[in-house]
């Protein structure tokens, strides 16, 4: 591959899945400096990225040879690669194993052999969200907490130690290292099922959006006022990129807004943006049924070091995400 002198690459790791078309676009749309060029990478076969003008390059991460497809010299790697529950028809730890851990071995190898200056990381927050039944603030110094009797526990488990590789490079190498530690993001996609359990079902919050669309009624479960912390894809590649250039050796963050949006409230904005002025959907209390989890993501750390501010607030996301939708932006 033929590259200027000065030319700073960043490499996009898992580029074709939902969050990397997102940031590849944020990244397109954010940097007027010429001399960083963004390359996508990803297991899919696609022509997405050749219409946006981005060279694109299929990299399975758990195969070390494909990543001689690439530069020999990089900036960064932003790493969005990962196996995920979500994604996982029935249960097969083995995939968390090699893709979260082999996979993400060779990727720091490859950032080593090619004297990149830094990582970003996508951590799971399933390593302290059990947290937030008793407090839904979670900070970045909570000591790790998750269960060791559900089928996701492999996948936290190689997350976490995906992320201690990560620091073992960074304090042996001098590879600056910033993690992110993600809760739900939220974001449009034609894709609108996911895996629980193994099985397909519609994702949660989509359904929600269809029965508004549709002025159908709306059952709120458990208790309404349970919050979350509602964080729109735009907002996380906005930290990503600020980390992309920040001048720091490392970092570590939640991704979020840091406000709650009570169950009770997600609803009512969900029918205020997606329902038909004469058709709306009735609200139905379910308190007998299950709570939804809750949790408010700490983010004073990367408000401090990278200048983050959200600029998406609860109802702001939802009409982004009917523009997105409408005009199938992805």
């Amino acid at each position: 591959m033929n590259l200027s002198d000065n030319e700073k690459i960043i490499i996009v790791l898992g580029a074709s899945g939902d969050t990397g078309k997102y940031f590849v676009n944020y990244f397109l749309e954010e940097c007027k400096n010429d001399s960083y060029k963004i390359i996508a990478t990803g297991t899919r076969k696609t022509d997405y990225f050749e219409k946006i003008g981005v060279e694109y390059y299929q990299v399975d991460i758990t195969k070390k040879e494909d990543f001689n497809k690439l530069p020999t010299k990089v900036y960064a790697v932003v790493d969005l690669a990962g196996a995920m529950p979500a994604r996982m028809k029935g249960y097969n730890p083995y995939k968390y194993i090699d893709v979260n851990i082999t996979g993400n071995l060779n990727v720091l190898e490859y950032c080593r052999e090619t004297g990149a200056d830094r990582i970003l990381f996508a951590q799971s927050f399933g390593d302290i969200k059990d947290y937030g039944e008793n407090n839904p603030f979670l900070t970045v110094d909570l000591p790790r907490k998750f269960s060791f009797t559900s089928d996701h526990t492999i996948y936290v488990m190689s997350k976490n130690f995906a992320v201690d590789m990560i620091e073992n490079y960074h304090q042996m190498y001098g590879l600056k290292r910033f993690i992110f530690r993600l809760p739900t993001i939220y974001l449009y996609s034609p894709i609108d099922t996911y895996y629980v359990d193994g099985k397909l079902r519609k994702i949660g919050y989509r359904q929600l959006i269809d029965n508004a669309i549709a002025g159908e009624t709306i059952e709120v479960w458990g208790n309404p006022e349970r919050v979350k912390d509602m964080v729109y894809v735009k907002d996380f590649c906005q930290m990503l990129y600020k980390a992309v250039f920040v001048d720091r050796e490392c970092g570590y963050y939640n991704v979020g807004t840091g406000i709650g949006t009570s169950l009770i409230d997600q609803v009512k904005g969900m029918i205020e943006v997606f329902g038909d002025s004469n058709h709306k959907s009735d609200i139905i209390m379910r308190p007998d049924m299950p709570n939804s989890p809750q949790y408010i993501m700490d983010i004073e750390p990367a408000v401090r070091d990278l200048g983050y501010k959200p600029q998406y607030n609860y109802i702001d996301m939802l009409k982004d995400f009917k523009f997105e939708m409408e005009n199938a932006a992805l």
